[in-house]
């Protein structure tokens, strides 16, 4: 079995984390192999996403989600870093804005969504709208709970549409999770990133948990698939993310276009 297939939530299938070991690395070692096997993949998304930029007929959508200090930062920067910025944008989705918030939930979202030939990276999502919204009391349940089919249409109409969507559960365990969270403390170079409701919603972790088992559960789709990377080992993560990205854009049979006009005939002066 390949590994994407190994970290695939096939369609259907009830979630329960406590069975995904984000220790796990799936019998690899950190060693060379693994440092040029994580360069080849990157090098070729390089070259995948030339083709497909130049083919036009598709995009990317690439999803990340987990909680805090899972990796979402570390995942754009080691996986996505090589790709040419011209096709490729980032967004961070935060606390709705005042106009945001005067729309449906998806409004922002679709927004984002990348032409034909492009990547876009969502860092957390529309599922923020089944998770925060959901663990924080936020909106009442059956407005959360009638989201998770309003995302499954949402993903189907950017399939039907040439847009190609893989969603990333970085899987990491409360301890280190509290690892990571000491880590930034003492380092100065990385208390920007904490924030006090970060620690906060700790106390909320097994809440988080159930309401990721069921997005993860619900939402993985043929036409939008999860899969549950193991986050513990970061150089293990980088490697099952680039990876199944590679195997996503090499099924779309890309190809460079034809010229529309006979090459031959150019004339240099």
């Amino acid at each position: 079995m390949k590994l994407w297939e190994r970290l695939l939530v096939a369609p259907g299938r009830r979630v329960h984390l406590a069975e995904w070991d984000p220790e796990d690395t799936l019998g690899q070692g950190k060693d060379a192999a693994t440092e040029d096997a994580l360069a080849q993949a990157i090098a070729r998304l390089d070259e995948l996403q030339y083709v497909m930029y130049a083919d036009h007929r598709h995009a990317l959508l690439v999803v990340l989600q987990g909680m805090d200090a899972a990796g979402k930062d570390g995942t754009i920067r080691h996986v996505m870093g090589g790709l040419n910025a011209q096709g490729c944008r980032v967004t961070a989705f935060k606390r709705p804005s005042a106009e945001e918030a005067d729309h449906d939930f998806l409004w922002r979202i679709h927004r984002a969504v990348p032409a034909k030939g492009d990547i876009a990276i969502f860092n957390r999502s529309q599922y923020e709208d089944v998770l925060v919204a959901r663990v924080r009391k936020l909106v009442p349940r059956d407005v959360w709970s009638a989201r998770y089919e309003q995302i499954n249409g949402f993903e189907a109409l950017l399939a039907q549409n040439g847009v190609t969507v893989v969603k990333f559960f970085l899987h990491i365990d409360k301890a280190e999770q509290k690892r990571r969270f000491e880590e930034r403390v003492k380092d100065p170079t990385k208390q920007w990133k904490l924030a006090p409701e970060d620690f906060e919603d700790r106390k909320y972790w097994d809440d988080y948990m159930a309401a990721y088992e069921d997005a993860l559960g619900r939402c993985s789709t043929d036409a939008a698939p999860w899969f549950v990377i193991p986050a513990n080992k970061k150089w293990f993560r980088n490697l099952a993310v680039s990876r199944i990205l590679v195997h996503a854009l090499e099924r779309l049979d890309l190809k460079f276009p034809k010229p529309s006009f006979d090459v031959s005939r150019l004339t240099l002066v």
